[in-house]
């Protein structure tokens, strides 16, 4: 049933159980992943100290196409946020095809982040199958998004704070060697360019490292998923887009350069844990149990994250018979549950994939996924301009608009294609970039099976 709130917001029969924290942290806390913690370890290893502009472009990127997303929300919180901007903007396929990317990047996200979890939580429990371990985990998950919207806001609001709370330290810690105030550090930014040079791998490598950078900004654009079940809607979604510069600065890059300054690029426990490796340089006890713990947090929040802004995407999606309309069901709390339970089948299919064949299916799913993320914002970017166009046709006033619109808007189509066109010839990013492509194939194809059987739809 489709409904509307006092706002102007349609809900489809979501309820607008999350509050102002809930929505704050949400924000917050979907830049924080587990990319950051390990996952950039690797672009370290791959990039030398440039890693930081590495994460700066990315971060760049990511800040414009959420404040051109933050434009539309504001003016039109929906069910499916950008899925049904890019319906609207430019057709239905274009709808189709972001929001089943969109839904297919989560899903992926969900059987990735239960594989690192549960190896985690193997450290402790080496006796324990793996597999089983994994199976816990989501069905934990699935449960608190099976309750309610508030319940994955409550699981949410915790999991960021920790979250945030760990890198504050990080970089007040990390701060203190730097500036010679820790005991025995020796200070100074000498590891920036002593181990050869700021980039010592070339630019091609600092233009590859955009790519995994990007992947791991997403999730930024969460809140605007989550805005038809805000009690506030269009100011929770502005209140998270105006403060996203200052997250992105502060926890990626600024907790990147850190570990470059503190530790040489290209020292071997840099790539297994970047952050764990700059503790024990500092000489904080317990750090491997700190680090593992705080990783486990950033692992559930994403396999809590994910599970959510699947269900909500694929629920949106049956609105205009996009998707299976027995995902529409709510229950009595007002929580698609058929949606989430099929992220969570998916999910755990790949799962399967990941022990029985994890270097052929699965290698292929993993792959198939990693250009996705650039893909729907790319979609974001080309329908904020369009509807722009429309919205001032009609003479409309928007509460919030992109900045120096339409030459950034144009600015940041052009580096989003700039990247994606370059993962085509980068080795390092091939593989994913026509893997991805196939992923898009398929989507089309299924676009015109659609169309075949409701040409009307």
């Amino acid at each position: 049933m489709l409904s509307t709130d006092t706002t102007g917001t349609q809900t489809d029969g979501l309820r607008q159980s999350l509050k102002r924290r809930h929505m704050n942290l949400i924000a917050l806390g979907g830049v924080i992943g587990a990319g950051l913690f390990v996952g950039s370890g690797v672009v370290i290893h791959a990039t030398g100290p440039a890693t930081v502009v590495s994460f700066l472009v990315a971060g760049g990127i990511v800040v414009l196409v959420m404040r051109m997303l933050a434009e539309m929300a504001v003016a039109k919180p929906a069910v499916g946020s950008f899925y049904v901007y890019a319906r609207e903007a430019l057709g239905n396929r274009a709808g189709f095809v972001v929001g089943w990317m969109y839904w297919y990047f989560f899903v992926i996200v969900v059987a990735l982040e239960a594989v690192a979890g549960g190896r985690i939580i193997n450290l402790w429990l080496p006796n324990v199958p793996l597999w089983a371990v994994c199976l816990v985990l989501m069905a934990v998950l699935t449960g608190t998004n099976l309750i309610s919207a508030r319940s994955y806001g409550e699981f949410e609001y915790w999991f960021a704070s920790i979250k945030v709370c760990a890198i504050v330290v990080f970089l007040g810690l990390g701060a203190l060697y730097l500036l010679g105030l820790w005991p025995n550090a020796q200070g100074g930014l000498g590891n920036l360019v002593g181990h050869g040079g700021f980039a010592p791998l070339g630019i091609g490598a600092i233009l590859a490292g955009v790519v995994p950078c990007i992947g791991f900004y997403t999730g930024a654009e969460i809140v605007t998923v989550a805005a038809a079940e805000s009690s506030e809607p269009r100011a929770a979604v502005a209140r998270a887009m105006r403060s996203i510069i200052l997250r992105v600065l502060v926890f990626y890059i600024g907790s990147t350069l850190i570990v470059v300054s503190v530790l040489p690029w290209d020292s071997p426990a840099i790539a297994v844990s970047p952050y764990a490796a700059v503790l024990g340089a500092l000489g904080v006890p317990g750090v491997e149990a700190i680090m593992n713990g705080v990783v486990l947090v950033a692992v559930l929040s994403c396999l809590n994250s994910a599970l959510y802004a699947a269900s909500r995407m694929l629920f949106a999606l049956t609105r205009n018979g996009d998707a299976p309309r027995g995902f529409t069901r709510l229950s009595r709390t007002g929580v698609p549950r058929r949606a989430i339970l099929a992220g969570t089948v998916v999910g755990f299919v790949s799962v399967i994939f990941a022990f029985f064949s994890p270097d052929v299916v699965f290698a292929f799913i993993v792959n198939s996924y990693g250009a996705v993320a650039l893909f729907v914002y790319l979609m974001i970017a080309v329908s904020q301009v369009t509807m722009r166009r429309r919205m001032a046709d009609r003479g409309a006033e928007l509460p919030l608009k992109m900045w120096l619109f339409p030459w950034l808007s144009y600015a940041t189509i052009a580096a989003m294609a700039t990247v994606i066109l370059a993962m085509a010839f980068l080795p390092d990013t091939r593989s994913q970039f026509f893997l991805s492509l196939f992923t898009v194939a398929v989507i089309l194809v299924a676009y015109q099976v659609r169309t075949r059987r409701s040409p009307t739809g």
